[in-house]
Order: C-alpha cells, then sequence, then structure tokens
C-alpha cells in the first residue's frame, strides 16, 4: 500500500518520540505547596492527602533543601494558625513574628535563591473559615481588601519574592501593587489566583490547615465552575492592576480555561493540581486500578500542554525524581 505520508515514522523509538515532543516538562516548572505548624521537630501526616505532611520549620527547611537538590526552584508557603489566634479580623496574618513570617526568614536563610511564594488570605487566620472579614453574615470585600494589604507588606518585608492573594475579592490586586509600590517593595512580585473556582476538589487542603467555612460556602467570591468568559475577564483585569503571573485553580477540571487564558493574556499562567486531584490518583494508585508513576507525569504533562507556564503541585518532588532519572 502507498502513503504519501506515514504519521507512525514520528514515533517509532523512544528516541525519536523524545525528538519531536511538543511538551516538555521539567522540575522548573514546578511549585511545590509546603503546609507549616508551630514547633519543632513535628512531622504529620495528612490524612486525606498521603505522603503528605505538614511540618515545624525546622523540617519544612530541611525539606527546601531536597527540593533545591532536585532541581525545583519555587515554593508556595501555607500556614496552619493555632486556633486561640484566630478571630474575624485575621490580625495575625501579618504579625511581623508570626508564623508565616518566621518561615520565609528561615527559607531564605537556609537556600536564598529559591523563589519563595506566600499565600494571601485570611482563611487560616479566621475565626469563620472564611477569606474574608465577616459582617452580619455576609464577607465583606473592601474590608477585606485592607487586611490583604497589610498581609502583603508583612510577606514582602520578611523576604517574600511573590505574594499570592487566594482570595477572590475585588480589587485586591490593584491595592496590594499599589501598597508594595508605596512601600518600597518594588521587587515583590504578584502571583494572583484570578480564576478560582468554588470546586469539591479542595476538601484534602482543608484538612491540612483546618480552615473549612464554618458556615455557607465560598460561592460569592470563589467562581462558578460552569462559567469561562468571566475567568478571562478576572484573569485580564489582574493583569491590569498589576499581576505579574496569573492563576487558575483547580487545573485538571479547568483545562480548557487554562488555555483559555493563556491566549488571553501575556504573562506567564500557573495552575494548581490541587489536594483532590492529589488525592484521586493516590487512591486510585493504592487500589492497583493505575500506575502511579505514569499517572503523575501524565497528568502533568497535560496541564502544561493545556497551557501552564507553571504548576503548583504536591506530585512535584516525585515528579522530578521521575525526570531526573
Amino acid at each position: 500500500m502507498y502513503l504519501q505520508r506515514r504519521n507512525r515514522i514520528l514515533r517509532k523509538t523512544p528516541a525519536i518520540r523524545a525528538m519531536v515532543a511538543e511538551t516538555i516538562l521539567t522540575p522548573n516548572d514546578f511549585i511545590v505547596p509546603l503546609f507549616i505548624d508551630e514547633g519543632k521537630g513535628q512531622q504529620h501526616e495528612i490524612p486525606s492527602m498521603p505522603g503528605y505532611y505538614r511540618r515545624s520549620i525546622d523540617g519544612t527547611v530541611k525539606e527546601v533543601k531536597e527540593l533545591w537538590s532536585l532541581g525545583i526552584r519555587s515554593v508556595l508557603l501555607f500556614i496552619k494558625c493555632r486556633d486561640e489566634l484566630k478571630d474575624n479580623t485575621g490580625r495575625e496574618a501579618w504579625n511581623p513574628n508570626g508564623l508565616m513570617q518566621e518561615s520565609i526568614r528561615a527559607i531564605k536563610d537556609a537556600v536564598p535563591d529559591i523563589v519563595v511564594m506566600t499565600d494571601v488570605a485570611l482563611d487560616p487566620y479566621s475565626s469563620y473559615g472564611h477569606d474574608g472579614i465577616v459582617e452580619n453574615g455576609e464577607i465583606v470585600n473592601d474590608p477585606t481588601v485592607e487586611a490583604l494589604v497589610k498581609m502583603s507588606l508583612s510577606h514582602a518585608d520578611a523576604g517574600a519574592d511573590f505574594v499570592a492573594p487566594s482570595d477572590m475579592m475585588d480589587g485586591r490586586i490593584g491595592a496590594i501593587r499599589q501598597a508594595l509600590e508605596e512601600n518600597g517593595y518594588t521587587q515583590t512580585g504578584i502571583m494572583a489566583y484570578s480564576a478560582k473556582y468554588a470546586s469539591c476538589f479542595y476538601g484534602p487542603f482543608r484538612d491540612a490547615l483546618d480552615s473549612a467555612p464554618g458556615f455557607g460556602d465560598k460561592k460569592t467570591y470563589q467562581m462558578d465552575y460552569a462559567n469561562r468568559i468571566e475567568a478571562i475577564k478576572e484573569a485580564q483585569m489582574d493583569v491590569e492592576e498589576g499581576a505579574d503571573i496569573v492563576m487558575v485553580k483547580p487545573a485538571l477540571p479547568y483545562l480548557d480555561i487554562i488555555r483559555e487564558v493563556k491566549d488571553a493574556v501575556e504573562v506567564p499562567v500557573s495552575a494548581y493540581n490541587i489536594s483532590g486531584e492529589y488525592a484521586m490518583i493516590k487512591a486510585a494508585a493504592k487500589m492497583g486500578w493505575i500506575n502511579e508513576e505514569k499517572a503523575i507525569l501524565e497528568t502533568l504533562t497535560s496541564i502544561k500542554r493545556a497551557g501552564a507556564d507553571l504548576i503548583a503541585t504536591y506530585f512535584a518532588k516525585d515528579a522530578a525524581r521521575l525526570l531526573n532519572k
């Protein structure tokens, strides 16, 4: 049989497939979320995220050194606030000697060149478990933005390279950018959670930080998963307000949104391969239904292929080891 073109020629061997691969995954693509707790010598596995831990600062620093040795260059910090420090104002969030601020300093002292990103949202500090200040049962926007600005400035002062507002309040990117500029933090970047959807896949993360909402849900500020155009609008507005990187979260159910946002903006796009996505692969692998290593690389490659320049993922360490083989 005569064929003018035989597409299988470019799939013949591993060397040929690697030579023509359109999407290349490397450890440089990864942002590692780290959960930090009080104390010393503490390490607690998160039950709904097998193989992932909440550590005290000393253990976190050790982990960061190992990540750096694997070629991973960025971490995203989350802290577990003690219950007695939580209130409706979130004021512990900008305590200069708070857990987040001490963690930033310790990590930058130990591994100066690693890119430290910090979660900016009030839910870990809120007695209500919401991302904003609550008044008469409503999450109020403008007072929350004022709190987020204070939080961002404290992170910048501690040495964060990027602040990452994950709250989805209106106008917070512009307010944070203005505050950073006016206070001399002109080298501090903003990674905006621009299209953060109200998703059922966040459950394990909330277990990690004990930050589930105490009433209602987060649908008045996080996005409706039925919407696409809204995500583009949010990302474009954040870029206009001064975001250096925009994020889509979650990743796997929103690969189409990642591509739409990538096509619409001219800044790097990150995607968050979230806790529920991690837990599903772990559970299926435990049951012997899928090959975990292959599923990790296929999943992360699909996110990058969709358009993500950076991927925040709990699989980063495992993926880096697989890619470095």
